[in-house]
């Protein structure tokens, strides 16, 4: 057995676990590390390795601030608050609270901003309307053609591959145990929990909680229980490293620690289709060029495609699935923003049975209707 991995070759055909969580990403990792860090017995269950999927090909921004409607913003700010108190207990994540940026560059769009502004402030959301100069102040490199922002200085970013890997290293220290490369292909529930038959072991589990990502929907279906998500493709487009270029992460770009900016923002419903399209990378691009002009001397060194988990009303999913006792499901986009939080609040929710802050407004009873 290696740290963090259990080769199911080398155990008993059944496993038995209190809490069986499906999905290795950074949502279920997270779930993984709060629970095991309470001292629960956790198993996690995946059909590759973390970061092949979805945590592998993101931006990784922690973003908050244009996040819709405010109370989501909101939720997303408890959650970016967490950040400086989680690297003390799984180690360094490389998390830049920057500040962020979304550029205006239509004289239409600022009366919505300066509405949008008010509001959020009421939500407690630390937020402001930047002018054309305060805009070219803080980032002297954006297009003159701009004519104003949005900033807020909790925005940021984090470094997916140390936050990913450092949740599974500090879960193992605390007792949890993985399974990867082995796929789910039944779910039985019992009377007091699930039998779960997976690629090469059959795992017994009192608990269950689904954070697939973008095949939470697949998984659910094998309980009966339908979870409205679709996979959406992004797009990003990576620099050579550059010489410091951008001081803030903005919507739409961001500069690495070292000196690669990653761009894109693209959203296409294409089902499961990871590959990388031309008419997309020209178009991610040419919204470079727009933003920083500067960009047009930079070299394009390598494009990668992702698939976010994207929920029919954008919302997360959270919480308890009606009718299926000891059944949970965590499935959301902004995985890198709200994983701190909803570790903690999923956690609380097994073992405690409630939550230190509501989250009815994301139960999958909405859908109900």
């Amino acid at each position: 057995m290696t740290e963090g991995r259990i080769l199911v070759e080398d155990t008993p055909s059944a496993l038995d676990a209190e809490i069986a969580v499906i999905g290795a990403g950074v949502v279920g990792n997270s779930i993984a590390f709060h629970l095991a860090e309470r001292g629960r017995d956790v198993l996690v269950i995946d059909k590759n390795y973390p970061l092949s999927g979805t945590s592998g090909s993101t931006q990784a921004w922690v973003w908050v601030h244009t996040k819709s409607p405010a109370s989501y913003a909101e939720f997303s700010l408890l959650s970016a608050e967490l950040y400086p108190y989680l690297k003390k207990r799984i180690g360094d994540v490389e998390y830049q609270a920057t500040g962020g940026i979304a550029p205006i560059f239509d004289p239409k769009d600022l009366q919505r901003a300066k509405r949008f502004v008010e509001t959020y402030r009421t939500h407690g959301i630390p937020v402001e309307l930047l002018d054309r100069d305060e805009v070219l102040d803080k980032e002297p490199h954006l297009s003159p053609h701009v004519v104003g922002a949005t900033f807020s200085r909790v925005d940021g970013n984090v470094n997916p591959f140390r936050l990913v890997d450092g949740y599974r290293r500090a879960a193992v220290r605390h007792g949890a145990r993985y399974s990867f490369y082995n796929p789910v292909l039944e779910i039985e529930e019992l009377t007091g929990g699930f039998v779960i038959r997976t690629e090469r072991a059959r795992v017994r589990s009192k608990k269950l909680v689904l954070a697939a990502g973008p095949w939470s929907a697949q998984v659910g279906r094998l309980l009966g229980v339908s979870i409205p998500v679709d996979p959406v493709r992004g797009q990003i487009v990576v620099t050579e490293p550059l010489q410091p270029l951008l001081r803030y992460t903005m919507s739409g770009m961001r500069q690495t620690q070292n000196g690669e900016i990653l761009i894109g923002y693209s959203k296409e419903n294409v089902g499961f289709d990871r590959r990388t399209r031309l008419p997309v990378i020209r178009q991610t691009v040419n919204m470079a060029l727009q933003y920083v002009p500067k960009l047009a001397k930079a070299q394009v060194v390598r494009t990668f495609s992702g698939l976010r988990v994207m929920p029919r009303d954008e919302l997360p999913i959270l919480g308890r699935v009606p009718g299926h006792e000891g059944l949970y499901v965590a499935a959301t986009h902004s995985g890198y923003t709200l994983s701190p939080l909803l570790g903690t609040l999923m956690a609380e929710l097994i073992v405690d049975g409630e939550t230190s802050i509501p989250i009815d407004a994301y139960s999958l009873k909405r859908f109900d209707a």
